[in-house]
């Protein structure tokens, strides 16, 4: 049993710093000081907040590695990176690449899930994968690799409902309103890479869509005579949305809007793509070259080809844009994530009886210890 002391404890509706949360494989308690047992082993947060680990449900690669190279070590290498962010769980994301290659990938993902849920792992827990197409519309691909867009084929994703957690695809394709029905209520559904009308997005969300894939990127924006699938997003209570917080995908000064009209709709996550961790210089992306420099990555025509975001920065990010408490901006890399996914029973806060995955962050929200079902997987 260990102890966490001195620590500002993020619960998901307050901040607690008067109490010290118990915990072994498990979140046990939240004691006081005099209540400690014993036996406990005391780890002093020196004052630093004390979080849920954070989940990411939209991250393509780190560390050179890319979920959609269909390697077991390059999953390992991303979970053991990752884990130094604060993040305990995420779903490994492929791209639009090939079906041989994605059936590659999934089996390799569906390897990190099972070996992930066991003592001897070192990094964050893999939960399952988010596939990001292949079955978006051309026009808007973005970064996506426009010869393996596929119409939606809902006897594919059904061979790997174990683990799709989500996927993407563009509702205004032929075929695809038909794959998003037969869908509805398997995995969460999310609508992106889109050039779908405000009309269809709403068609699409009636037939089963719940989320939206990086919110304002590569889809119709937002005009007030054509509302296009950012205004559906923003207005409709059944979607949830992502933001990538890096203050280059979305213009901070939009992140108090999309709080404000989101709540725990809001789901932070970073995209980030093999070059995340490491230095500038050219990457690739669904097997095209990808350009990196500072927070910007891009193909060579310019186009926005994903993030090397870090998942606590995008909670400091969301906090010096708006006013958010700590605990709002935690809770939308952890909580509104698991319950989005369906994993808030057992992650996403610090409740008793949940998976013990906590970090230990200071003001700025750097990283400085984190603990996945009760072992330390990394202490700066």
């Amino acid at each position: 049993m260990y102890a966490i002391v001195n620590g500002r404890i993020v619960l998901p509706d307050r901040l607690e710093e008067h109490a010290a949360l118990l915990y072994d494989q498990k979140i046990l308690s939240l004691v006081s000081e005099a209540e400690i047992p014993a036996e406990a082993e005391r780890i002093d947060a020196q004052g630093n907040y004390v979080i849920p680990g954070l989940l990411d449900m939209h991250i393509h690669g780190y560390l050179g590695e890319d979920a959609s190279d269909g390697s077991f070590d390059g999953v390992r290498i991303m979970a053991e990176g990752v884990a130094k962010n604060g993040v305990t769980s995420f779903l490994p994301t492929t791209m639009t690449v090939s079906y041989d290659e994605l059936r590659a990938a999934f089996a390799q993902i569906r390897r990190g899930v099972e070996e992930s849920a066991k003592d001897s792992w070192q990094g964050a827990q893999i939960l399952g994968v988010n596939a990001e197409g292949p079955f978006i519309n051309p026009g808007k691909k973005g970064a996506q690799a426009g010869a393996n867009i596929r119409p939606g084929d809902a006897a594919f994703l059904q061979e790997y409902l174990d683990i799709i957690r989500v996927f993407t695809i563009a509702p205004e394709m032929p075929g695809n309103l038909d794959c998003i029905r037969e869908m509805a209520g398997k995995t969460l559904i999310s609508m992106g890479h889109t050039a779908a009308t405000y009309a269809q997005a709403e068609e699409a969300i009636d037939a089963g869509v719940g989320h939206v894939t990086h919110l304002f990127n590569a889809q119709t924006p937002l005009m007030h005579r054509d509302p296009g699938v950012v205004g559906a997003a923003l207005t409709d209570d059944r979607v949830s949305v992502e933001l990538i917080a890096d203050t280059f995908h979305v213009n901070a000064h939009l992140y108090p809007l999309v709080t404000r009209m989101k709540g725990d709709k809001l789901v932070l996550i970073t995209d980030c793509t093999r070059a995340g961790g490491l230095e500038d210089g050219e990457y690739s992306l669904g097997g095209q070259p990808i350009f990196v420099k500072g927070i910007e990555c891009r193909l060579a025509d310019g186009t926005i080809a994903g993030s090397v975001l870090k998942l606590n920065r995008a909670v400091r990010n969301l906090m010096d844009y708006t006013d958010l408490p700590v605990w709002e901006a935690v809770n939308a890399a952890s909580l509104n994530p698991a319950k989005r996914i369906g994993v808030d029973g057992c992650k996403g806060s610090l409740e008793t009886g949940k998976d013990a995955d906590i970090a230990i962050v200071n003001e700025n929200f750097d990283v400085l210890r984190t603990i996945v079902g009760g072992r330390s997987v990394y202490t700066a």
